[in-house]
C-alpha cells in the first residue's frame, strides 16, 4: 500500500488548527500551490525533527470541485462534492473549498508556526477561507458536556476504515474528508435536564455509557449514527473532530476520514433526514452547521511527485 498521511490515522492530539484556503488567480498560483503540497511530507518530517515529543501531523487535502484543476491525471474514483441536506431547520450546506491543511500536535505553538510557514510559502497563491483553532476540551469532551468520539475505530482498525486500499489502485493510501464547521446554543442546551441531554445522545454524560438499543430514543443521536450495511457489518468512519470557539460563540469543528465517502454520507443523510417516519437527530436542535466540505488526502507519495 502507497504510504497514507500519518495524520490520517494517528491518534488524538491535544491542539489542532484547521486551514482551508482557496487558490487566486494570480499569475503563477497553480504551480506555487503544487510546490508546496510536494513538499508537505518534508515540512512535517522537519518540525518533528525539531520537536519529537509534540507528535505533529500535518495532512493536505484537495477540494472536490478543485482536484480537476489542479491535477492534470484521473480522479478519485469516488469523489464528489459535500453531500447537502434540508429538511426544515436541520441543514447541512455545501461551502466548498480548494485546499485543507489539518495541522495537530501537542502544542498550539507549533500548529501556529506551521500555519504561518505555509501561508509563507503559498503567498499571494492563495486566499485564507477559515483559520479554526480546535483544543481538548477536559477529557476529550464537546462543548456540550459528552465525550467526543467515542465511536471511533481502534489500533489497526483505524487503517481499515480510514485509508483507501486496492479497491482504487491508483489512489491507494488516501482518504476521503468531510469538513463541517458546527455552532453550539449553548444557552439553550443548557437550559435542558441533564436526563434531556442524555436521551438526546443515548448516552450518560458523566460516566459516557451508551444506553442499550432498546433503550435509545429514535432520534438519539447514536441511534442516528450508528449505522448498518445490509450485511449487518457497522458503517464506520475515523473523526479527528475538535471543539473550538471563545466565551461569545463555540461548537465542533467536525473532521470525517475515511476510505469511501458514502459512510458518512449515510450518517449525515440520517442525522439529517431522519429514518423517513420523521425520526430525525434530536442533536441537531442545539447544534447548526455553518460550514461543508469534501476532500480527499492522497498519499505521502502521490504528493511528493505531483510536480512530475
Amino acid at each position: 500500500m502507497a504510504l497514507y498521511q500519518k495524520g490520517i490515522v494517528a491518534e488524538a492530539n491535544r491542539s489542532a488548527l484547521f486551514l482551508t484556503l482557496n487558490q487566486t488567480r494570480n499569475e503563477g498560483a497553480k504551480q506555487r500551490v503544487k510546490q508546496v503540497l510536494a513538499n508537505v511530507t518534508a515540512i512535517e518530517e522537519k518540525y518533528n525533527q525539531l520537536e519529537p515529543e509534540a507528535e505533529l501531523c500535518l495532512v493536505a487535502a484537495i477540494g472536490s470541485s478543485y482536484w480537476s484543476q489542479i491535477i492534470d491525471a484521473e480522479v478519485p474514483a469516488e469523489l464528489t462534492a459535500f453531500p447537502s441536506f434540508e429538511n426544515g431547520e436541520n441543514v447541512a450546506p455545501n461551502t466548498p473549498v480548494d485546499l485543507l491543511f489539518h495541522i495537530r500536535s501537542e502544542r498550539k505553538d507549533l500548529n501556529f508556526q506551521l500555519a504561518r510557514e505555509l501561508c509563507s510559502e503559498l503567498g499571494d497563491a492563495v486566499q485564507v477561507v477559515e483559520e479554526v483553532d480546535g483544543f481538548r476540551y477536559f477529557d476529550m469532551r464537546d462543548f456540550t458536556g459528552f465525550v467526543d468520539g467515542t465511536e471511533n475505530p481502534q489500533g489497526d482498525d483505524r487503517i481499515g476504515v480510514a485509508v483507501v486500499g486496492d479497491e482504487d489502485p491508483a489512489f491507494t493510501g488516501g482518504s476521503y474528508i468531510h469538513l463541517q464547521r458546527y455552532i453550539h446554543n449553548m444557552d439553550f442546551w443548557n437550559k435542558q435536564p441533564v436526563k434531556k441531554q442524555e436521551e438526546t445522545y443515548g448516552r450518560t454524560k458523566e460516566d459516557n455509557v451508551e444506553f442499550a438499543s432498546t433503550d435509545k430514543a429514535l432520534t438519539a443521536h447514536t441511534k442516528r449514527t450508528s449505522l448498518k450495511d445490509s450485511d449487518g457489518n457497522a458503517i464506520e468512519i475515523l473523526r479527528h473532530s475538535m471543539p473550538y470557539g471563545d466565551t461569545q460563540a463555540c461548537g465542533l469543528l467536525f473532521a470525517s476520514y475515511c476510505r469511501t465517502p458514502k459512510n458518512f454520507t449515510l450518517m449525515l443523510k440520517s442525522m439529517v433526514e431522519g429514518d423517513g417516519k420523521g425520526h430525525t437527530d434530536h442533536l441537531l436542535k442545539y447544534t447548526r452547521a455553518v460550514t461543508g466540505q469534501a476532500f480527499f488526502a492522497p498519499s505521502r507519495s502521490f504528493l511528493e511527485n505531483i510536480n512530475k
